[in-house]
């Protein structure tokens, strides 16, 4: 795959959280018009790329490029002005502002302010709920509406690449299926690359092309999703088979092949 087909690349970062190292090392691309997905257990770092790719956060080593260009310790407004929208975990939606407005802080980096209409016509398109209640505080809204809001307004940016952080989180399993529906349509529709950190790895693997295990701020394997949906160590630790349990979980601790 040459560079060009490369959006994100991430190089050997390190970030931390005031003297403590929080992801080490850590090495991963996103290809154009694709979906690659990071999975681990809580702690694990996920959420610490995420926020280092966005600017919330500054790498002390490494480098981060984004559509060719370097972006580590870049300004997070201008990373988000560049065609990188960050949904964060929780949501995080203005409360007292309505849905629409909601949308239209989406839409303040751009200056094409003629295409917005559209723009929010193709919202609407994705999440019907939207437009209904569009005049309504976005703190009334229920949570599966809250985060069909989130990735609503990322997507008022007109990005050329997502971060979903834990977009089913909280969610009952009929508003996970419908949102991570949306998900893939929005990738292939709009040909948005997406990076997805999720919890329920089997969704995440289902939607996703290639993904990475993250492990104490480590990556610890990376393959397509579907040769990690048929791997005995994912089946045992993240997807729930039935002979795994403890068991299986002191197995996965203990193993180091992988690094």
């Amino acid at each position: 795959m040459s560079e060009s087909d490369i959006i994100l690349k991430i190089s050997n970062i390190e970030s931390y959280y005031g003297p403590i190292m929080a992801i080490r090392g850590i090495s991963l691309e996103v290809p154009r018009g694709k979906i690659v997905t990071l999975l681990g257990a809580n702690g694990a770092g996920k959420t610490t790329v995420l926020k280092t790719i966005s600017g919330i956060l500054d790498p002390q080593k490494g480098s981060i490029e984004f559509m060719g260009k370097s972006i580590q310790r870049m300004e997070a407004d201008k990373i988000v002005r560049m065609g990188l929208s960050h949904v964060p975990e929780g949501r995080e939606v203005f409360p007292f502002l309505t849905v629409r407005e909601n949308l239209m802080m989406g839409a303040y980096p751009r200056k094409d302010r003629d295409a917005v209409g559209e723009d929010l016509n193709m919202v609407y398109g994705y999440f019907p709920r939207l437009k209904e209640r569009l005049n309504q505080p976005a703190g009334q809204l229920s949570g599966g509406e809250q985060q069909m809001l989130a990735i609503g307004r990322a997507l008022m940016n007109r990005p050329a690449m997502l971060l979903l952080d834990e977009p089913s989180l909280g969610l009952s399993p009929i508003l996970v299926k419908e949102i991570f529906t949306i998900i893939k349509r929005v990738n292939e529709e709009q040909g948005t690359s997406i990076l997805l950190v999720e919890q329920n790895a089997k969704v995440a693997l289902e939607t996703a092309h290639y993904g990475y295990v993250l492990e104490i701020g480590r990556i610890v394997m990376n393959d397509t999703c579907e040769r990690l949906m048929n791997s005995h160590d994912i089946q045992e630790f993240y997807l729930g088979a039935k002979e795994a349990g403890a068991r299986g979980e002191r197995r996965w601790k203990k193993k180091k092949t992988w690094r």
